[in-house]
């Protein structure tokens, strides 16, 4: 193969003060958001952005009023652009963001420039959810279309247990556990949440796999630290709106394990890189209310960032779906996810692709 590109999505974030607003209305203008028609969904974002900016604001102060994603996320391609070395004559990592810049416009015309033979989409959403991989490859799909771009492409849907990420995680739990063993003294064992963003239930009953991935991805996590008396449990942040979110919530949690007075260690398990909802959410606001509530020690472990294994992680999947004539891809090649869960975009199982089926928790081990 001449020219492979990649594509690395995620969501964006803004990278000034004054671009808080505008990114804030591109994620509620995005149908997968918010399902009305679109002269609706636009004066709803219009609302929405505008009473909900100031707030933001606040929070991005905290982080010299910009999001760390992209840089992170420019360390990931460096990283996985070397990693993928002899996968062919020429190999290019682009970023596609989808609320805010480098936008998928911008990455379509890049990739088009490049001349891409292959393109490979890979979200940076370790678990699939019609609001985040799947909000972003229909993006591309529009906008490529739009473009003109016409080089064979294949999306990684999903790598929920995938080995180099399970491993990446763990090593990152494991070295926090650690460290807290050592100062807990006579306190009761740590209880680990493994933390992801939540969704409207409604969401999830509509047969979006994204929580029962998660669901795999920390089990497969506590497995493969293979420490059987861990007292872990899932929970769900960042709930916003009127709506009932799925549970339990990790501020709940919190409190929860405050009134036991037991140390906490918080895993963001959904992120791979540190943004607004790890340094401000789980580090300021829940270290806040951890305090408050009695929790004599609270951790927050670090997302996976650039870590070796993650990044050949990455790389392996890369290569798998550029071999492959299918499209979507998941990490065994075939569907992961269960039959209910009907927003699955891979139709085909593992088994369609030579795999063994394998439960999710236990390839990881």
């Amino acid at each position: 193969m001449k020219k492979l590109a990649v594509v690395l999505f995620n969501l964006g974030g803004p990278d000034s003060p004054e671009a808080i607003r505008p990114f804030l209305f591109n994620l509620f203008n995005d149908p997968a958001i918010i399902g009305a028609p679109k002269p609706v969904r636009w004066a709803l974002a219009q609302v929405i952005s505008r009473r909900r900016a100031p707030v933001a604001r606040e929070i991005y102060a905290n982080l010299d009023g910009r999001s760390p994603l992209l840089p992170h996320t420019q360390d990931q391609a460096t990283a996985l652009q070397a990693a993928l070395k002899g996968a062919a004559d020429e190999v290019g990592v682009f970023i596609a963001m989808r609320y805010w810049h480098p936008l998928t416009a911008e990455t379509v015309k890049r990739v088009k420039d490049f001349g891409a033979e292959k393109v490979v989409l890979l979200p940076l959403y370790p678990q699939y959810s019609s609001t985040t991989s799947g909000s972003s490859i229909g993006e591309w799909t529009r906008e490529a279309a739009r473009q003109g771009l016409t080089a064979d492409t294949v999306s990684v849907c999903c790598y929920p247990t995938d080995p180099g990420f399970v491993r990446a995680q763990a090593a990152l739990l494991a070295e926090t556990l650690d460290a807290l063993e050592a100062e807990r003294g006579d306190l009761p064992p740590p209880r680990v949440l493994f933390s992801a963003h939540g969704l409207p239930k409604k969401v999830i009953e509509a047969g979006d796999p994204y929580q029962w991935q998660v669901e795999q991805t920390s089990a497969a996590v506590a497995a493969h630290l293979n420490r059987p008396d861990l007292d872990w449990k899932v929970t769900y942040q960042s709930r916003v709106g009127p709506l009932e979110w799925i549970g339990p919530a990790t501020d709940d949690e919190i409190q929860a394990a405050g009134a036991e007075k037991r140390p906490l260690v918080v895993v963001p398990i959904a992120f791979v890189s540190e943004h607004s909802e790890t340094l401000v959410e789980l580090d300021i606001e829940y270290g806040e209310l951890a305090e408050q509530s009695g929790v004599p020690l609270y951790r927050r472990v670090s997302t996976v960032l650039s870590a070796p294994p993650f990044i050949e992680g990455l790389a392996g999947l890369v290569r798998q779906a550029a071999a492959s004539g299918d499209t979507p891809v998941s990490e065994k090649g075939g569907r992961l996810c269960p039959g209910t869960c009907g927003r699955c975009p891979n139709r085909t199982s593992a088994h369609a692709h030579g795999e063994a089926a394998v439960a999710p928790a236990q390839a990881a081990l």
